[in-house]
């Protein structure tokens, strides 16, 4: 008999930076799969037109505000978790931060801060929060979205290559001490992917070729191309994978 371990029907998701690029594909995803998504970014109207797709698709979700970089907003994000579904199967750390775009030597301690709150405080107590939930119910799945600079840091991309490598150590700290409880932390890679968010690497047009001159296959990602790894990260197809941080960038950083 066939089995499907993509399955995620009665799992309880939260994906955070839902709103569009790769968190909505990935949202969209999960919930093709049967999962219930919790589509989650600072802005409620645009989780709200994520949330409203899946559902017209035949999917559950609902659309949830919650800025990572405010202590506030994750702590109010996980009490409505409990009061409301009881319980938090798979989160998806996929929220970022990158306000500047430039000489490391320019950084300024605004976008440094802004950067760092989001991007390694946030998902710090998102899992945190998340993990403390699924040890009480024994178990459950988090994968944080890195990058490809947390391994090469990108030209003009200093701070948002800081914290993406933090995230890679981060994720093994978590999966080494959540591992015993049941609770699988693991890790996305993206590399070059054509969203709002890295509209900085397109528009420039003399990095992005030299971009696509060291990536194998020569084109960019789209942003669905990341959200398969995400599903297997959450899936009983990983149920031993723990403490992994998968490289998906076309061979850029072979």
């Amino acid at each position: 008999m066939a089995t499907n371990l993509f399955d995620l029907t009665g799992k309880i998701a939260l994906v955070t930076g839902a709103s569009r690029g790769i968190g909505e594909e990935i949202a969209k995803l999960l919930a093709e799969q049967g999962a219930y998504v919790i589509v989650s970014s600072r802005k409620l109207d645009d989780c709200q037109a994520v949330a409203d797709d899946i559902v017209e698709a035949g999917g559950k979700a609902e659309a949830l505000a919650c800025h990572v970089g405010r202590m506030d907003d994750i702590g109010a994000t996980f009490r409505h978790i409990r009061g409301k579904h009881g319980r938090l199967d798979i989160l998806v750390n996929n929220a970022a931060a990158n306000p500047y775009f430039g000489h490391i030597l320019d950084t300024d301690l605004g976008a440094y801060e802004k950067t760092v709150e989001v991007n390694v405080r946030g998902y710090f107590f998102m899992s945190v929060e998340a993990g403390r939930m699924m040890k009480s119910q024994g178990g459950g799945v988090i994968v944080n979205t890195a990058s490809a600079n947390a391994l090469q840091p990108g030209d003009k991309q200093g701070i948002y290559s800081v914290t993406k490598a933090a995230v890679v150590n981060m994720t093994k700290a978590f999966a080494k001490e959540c591992g015993p409880l049941g609770i699988r932390v693991n890790a996305l890679l993206p590399g070059l992917t054509k969203t709002k968010f890295s509209g900085a690497l397109f528009e420039d047009s003399a990095m992005y070729e030299r971009w696509l001159a060291e990536i194998p296959l020569r084109r960019h990602a789209e942003p669905r191309e990341m959200a398969g790894t995400v599903l297997y990260l959450v899936s009983d197809a990983s149920s031993y994978t723990n403490g992994e941080c998968i490289v998906v960038d076309g061979g850029l950083t072979i």
